[in-house]
């Protein structure tokens, strides 16, 4: 049983060698443990740093975010013969001593993905905005996939290979999200374990004010429910707009049958408005939902492909 703890980077060359030396040695259960380092176009020497540590390294020649980097993370892991995956993060938020208690679940076949929870309202580094936004994050993410996810932001986590041959992620900014309501869609177990923080070593690079976090949060949820929820979202959105223009609509049919419709032009005018655009919404939504049918199909063929070149791969020596 192979571990792969891959860890994305970006200018992490001073806080890369506690992370390391953070994590785990040997885990009951598994027999090989292998450090990913991902650099996401450092312009430090987090490549030579992680070399140095004994970390696998793959880089990116540029930056491109998060989300990116947590995916290559996962297709380096994979072509290593990965049976199981955990992310971490590299300034040494989580504590390696919790990694154990992440893989538990899949090495006992229970779950598919564990997340770990953050104790979000001891945390004191955490604003009183940023616990609010993080809570209602999670709720959206529980509604939208069916979950019970109590810390969705949370990027420690590990996953089966199974699980991490079905993810895939569009956003070019975060993983976290997006990747439960995958995983909660396409009926991939999840499992959520305690977890505990360490003291944070520098500032948050994903958002680097109260607004920038607010805007990005209400952004990416709203974003969550239009790719994964979009006939939901769309058909609500539109049938009330539509109902609008419809109580408008009859407003002005009640005063023009009272005889005294002329002054009220604008509610016909605007009920008109909201019905065109509330049933042109619905339609779109029909759509939408259409596209997503076609994205299923096409998901469902790219796991087929990854699980026939991983099947190659058995045949070939492991490398470390």
């Amino acid at each position: 049983m192979k571990l792969v703890i891959q860890i994305p980077c970006y200018n992490e060359a001073q806080h890369l060698p506690a992370t390391v030396a953070d994590l785990p040695k040997k885990i009951e259960g598994i027999d090989e443990i292998t450090v990913l380092v991902i650099d996401d176009g450092s312009a430090d020497d987090t490549s030579e740093v992680a070399r140095s540590l004994g970390a696998t390294v793959v880089r990116h020649t540029a930056n491109r975010g998060l989300a990116a980097a947590f995916m290559t993370g996962i297709h380096t892991a994979l072509g290593l013969k990965a049976d199981i995956i955990v992310n971490t993060d590299a300034d040494n938020q989580y504590r390696g001593e919790c990694i154990p208690d992440l893989v538990r679940p899949v090495l006992e076949k229970r779950a598919d993905m564990v997340v770990g929870v953050r104790p979000i309202t001891e945390i004191e580094h955490f604003s009183a905005v940023k616990k609010v936004l993080q809570k209602l994050g999670s709720a959206v993410v529980r509604l939208a996939s069916g979950t019970r996810v109590e810390d969705a932001p949370s990027g420690f986590r590990a996953m089966s290979r199974e699980a991490a041959l079905r993810i895939n992620v569009f956003s070019d900014y975060s993983y976290t999200l997006e990747t439960i309501i995958q995983s909660g869609l396409k009926n991939i177990v999840i499992a959520t374990v305690p977890v505990t923080v360490n003291p944070p070593t520098r500032p948050s690079r994903l958002f680097r004010s109260t607004f920038g976090y607010v805007l990005r949060s209400l952004t990416t949820i709203a974003r969550i429910f239009l790719i994964y929820r979009s006939f939901r979202f769309l058909a609500l959105t539109g049938g009330t707009i539509f109902g609008v223009g419809f109580v408008l609509g009859l407003r002005f049919l009640y005063y023009f049958i009272d005889g005294t419709g002329d002054g009220h032009l604008q509610s016909l005018l605007l009920g008109a408005v909201l019905l065109i655009t509330g049933f042109q919404t619905f339609l779109i939504g029909i759509i939408a939902d259409l596209i997503a049918a076609n994205r299923k199909m096409l998901e469902e063929m790219q796991y087929l492909q990854r699980k026939e070149v991983l099947a190659r791969q058995e045949n070939e020596p492991r490398r470390s």
